[in-house]
């Protein structure tokens, strides 16, 4: 089985997902998005600015306090990073619940994190996300996400990457992303 992947970015941007963290996370936006810098997703856009994201997190209000608390711990990180700033500020004035949580302070380390998910296609699932470092990428992390094995959650992340194989009549349509729910514009920046 293929394990959802995702790499991101300091801002929280995806730089890059394999097919089955694109259908995990954000199966709604075009699976090359991440490729142009005009169109790229950040996961923390997507968490306080997209029902969809919003709608796939059981405990959204949990996955929305460590996104907070991660991008703290970059400001700490690169406090000179006027991009990040301005993600800050726009995340800012167009989310109160970002403005709220982000008063608060609290910084979240990278590591690990258990998320209880809703997604479309699969239905409810529990699953690790891992994030590791990437070697000499300052800022960059690679995201995996796993399931317990032999858990329905671990199933149900095998039904999502058959889900993606072409079958014997062509490639396979399930993978057309629906229409957005809520439009996320993404200023370039990484």
């Amino acid at each position: 089985m293929t394990h959802p992947l995702v790499v991101v970015g300091r801002r929280s941007d995806v730089l890059a997902w394999n097919p089955a963290g694109h259908a995990l996370i954000a199966g709604h936006l075009a699976p090359d998005s991440p490729d142009q810098a005009s169109t790229r997703p950040n996961t923390a856009r997507l968490i306080f600015m997209d029902a969809h994201t919003q709608d796939l997190y059981v405990d959204w209000t949990r996955k929305a306090r460590d996104v907070v608390g991660k991008l703290r711990q970059a400001v700490g990180e690169f406090p000179d990073d006027p991009q990040l700033a301005s993600l800050i500020g726009e995340l800012t004035m167009h989310s109160p619940q970002f403005a709220a949580l982000w008063s608060q302070h609290r910084v979240r380390a990278w590591g690990t994190a258990e998320y209880r998910m809703r997604h479309p296609l699969v239905g409810e699932l529990e699953v690790l996300q891992h994030s590791l470092p990437v070697p000499r990428e300052q800022g960059i992390r690679l995201v995996v996400t796993t399931a317990a094995a032999g858990s329905a959650s671990q199933a149900a992340l095998r039904l999502l990457n058959q889900s993606l194989r072409p079958t014997a009549e062509g490639p396979n349509t399930s993978r057309t992303a629906p229409a957005r729910v809520t439009p996320v514009t993404t200023p370039p920046h990484a």
